[in-house]
């Protein structure tokens, strides 16, 4: 697994900004898979690419703090401190409230990473829930809301923020909407190509900045015979919807 995931880095990582390893795929391979993780890491970080852990963690704030550790920065011991992940950001879970999410917020900070919390996932069944009605609006406008209030807290000079947003290319219909209600954040845009969704519909993203998007095509780019040819080709979609957004805003 580890080699397969080097090759692929090697291939695509030229036309990429980021790897995005899900985690469950290694975690269920128990300690051997912990240990591909930390080598897939190692090339990504070798090919000069940020490393993004999708896990989407979320649990009260004892716990989240834990994950944050885990995932952001490292564990005191009596023998010094213990290397997480330490990746350059993680998706996230809010739907245990603003608390659970300090702990990962304050450890972005002081890592100077990211979150992307989950707002409105790529899946068919995210409407079961996220579009249900909270209060006369749907439920992933209100962890908008709460992701935009946070956004603050790690915003950068150029007015974009580390705290970003889990928002699925495959129901482009709510990306402007989304924009709207956080304007400082950029959008994780999964589902693009396995999952049916069109880089091209998702120019609302980059209204407010041609950074303001990172579009995530795992397994269109990965199970490509051409995974470098696979990953340029979009990276040039994602530009020219970028800069045509960007020019219209």
């Amino acid at each position: 697994m580890a080699s397969w995931c080097e090759r692929v880095i090697e291939r695509a990582g030229p036309a990429c900004v980021a790897v995005k390893p899900q985690l469950a795929c290694f975690e269920r391979l128990g300690a051997p898979g912990w240990t591909a993780l930390a080598r897939a890491v190692a090339a990504a970080r070798a090919a000069g690419l940020l490393v993004l852990a999708d896990g989407k963690r979320g649990d009260v704030p004892v716990s989240a703090a834990a994950y944050a550790q885990g995932l952001l920065g490292a564990t005191p011991s009596p023998w010094g401190e213990i290397a997480g992940l330490e990746a350059d950001a993680a998706t996230v879970s809010g739907f245990l409230g603003r608390d659970s999410l300090e702990p990962l917020v304050d450890a972005a900070a002081a890592r100077a990473a990211g979150l992307f919390v989950l707002v409105r996932t790529s899946n068919p069944g995210a409407a079961d829930v996220l579009d249900l009605d909270a209060g006369g609006r749907p439920l992933y406008e209100r962890l908008a809301e709460l992701v935009a209030s946070l956004a603050p807290r790690l915003r950068g000079r150029s007015g974009i923020s580390g705290i970003g947003a889990v928002v699925g290319a495959t129901e482009p219909r709510h990306v402007a909407r989304l924009r709207e209600l956080m304007p400082q954040s950029v959008f994780l845009l999964p589902g693009v190509g396995a999952q049916g969704g069109d880089a091209g519909e998702l120019g609302a993203a980059f209204a407010s900045h041609r950074a303001g998007g990172l579009v995530a095509a795992s397994r269109a780019i990965a199970g490509a015979a051409d995974p470098g040819a696979a990953a340029e080709a979009l990276r040039e979609r994602v530009w020219e919807v970028a800069c045509a957004a960007g020019s219209s805003g």
